[in-house]
């Protein structure tokens, strides 16, 4: 599977995990989706494309609407042009990872359901995330969920679930070793890391930290994980 399409898959994936998802997740969800972008050559030039010249103070004021009264509630639009959408909702993105906007503030001023953080958060990721995925998806058709590179994505992500769990185990198997402090502090490290990127489908984050897991495996003189490394070997043939 071509590196390019895994990025924009995993980037499409956040963004999936963001509409189905919840307020309490949000901010480091939207982190993720711009580390996506950032790492993703297709999608920075993608959105590079449609905010160059983009006047995003411009489109706060016209698309949200403070409330009339202070105790009114104000409203939030889309732009009708499809670039434009993608250009406000990641811009939106950016001040909100930024800090410059804070989610819950924005929730309760344009999305205000019943003072509750979870409903207007559904409400916002329904009204502004899911057709801001959507464009990105029909920008790059193969990665739909049809698509053979979509289908691919599934593959993987079996194969990388199989490796969390692998990794789980090893985890157990090498702190029963009779290793040394500073061994066991470093295995303590590698493990968290490991899963971690396997959990996010970071498959070139787990690549790399799997090579030091193979040094580390050396350095304590072990012939352990295996299963673990034919399972990565499996995964670079999807």
């Amino acid at each position: 599977m071509e590196e390019k399409y895994i990025q924009i898959q995993r980037f499409l994936q956040v963004c999936d995990d963001l509409v189905g998802g919840t307020f309490h997740d949000a901010d480091a969800e939207i982190s993720d989706a711009l580390r996506a972008v950032a790492e993703s050559r297709e999608l920075t030039n993608l959105f590079g494309a449609v905010t160059a010249g983009y006047d995003f103070p411009a489109a706060k004021r016209a698309f949200l609407r403070p409330a009339r009264t202070g105790a009114g509630r104000g409203a939030a639009y889309l732009p009708a042009a499809r670039n434009e959408v993608l250009a406000f909702v990641f811009c939106l993105f950016v001040e909100f990872d930024t800090g410059k906007l804070h989610l819950n503030d924005f929730l309760l001023r344009y999305f205000y359901v019943d003072g509750s953080y979870t409903a207007s958060y559904s409400l916002f990721a329904d009204r502004m995330i899911k057709p801001f995925r959507d464009i990105v998806r029909d920008c790059y058709p193969d990665c739909g969920k049809r698509g053979q590179y979509a289908r691919a994505a599934e593959k993987r992500d079996a194969v990388l679930g199989e490796i969390a769990e692998r990794l789980t185990v090893e985890r157990a198997r090498i702190l029963r070793l009779p290793l040394r402090a500073e061994e066991k502090a470093d295995a303590e490290k590698l493990f968290p890391a490991l899963i971690a990127s396997a959990g996010r489908r970071d498959v070139s984050g787990l690549f790399a930290l799997l090579a030091g897991y193979k040094y580390f495996l050396k350095y304590i003189n072990d012939g352990g994980g295996a299963e673990i490394f034919a399972l990565a070997a499996k995964l670079e043939t999807i």
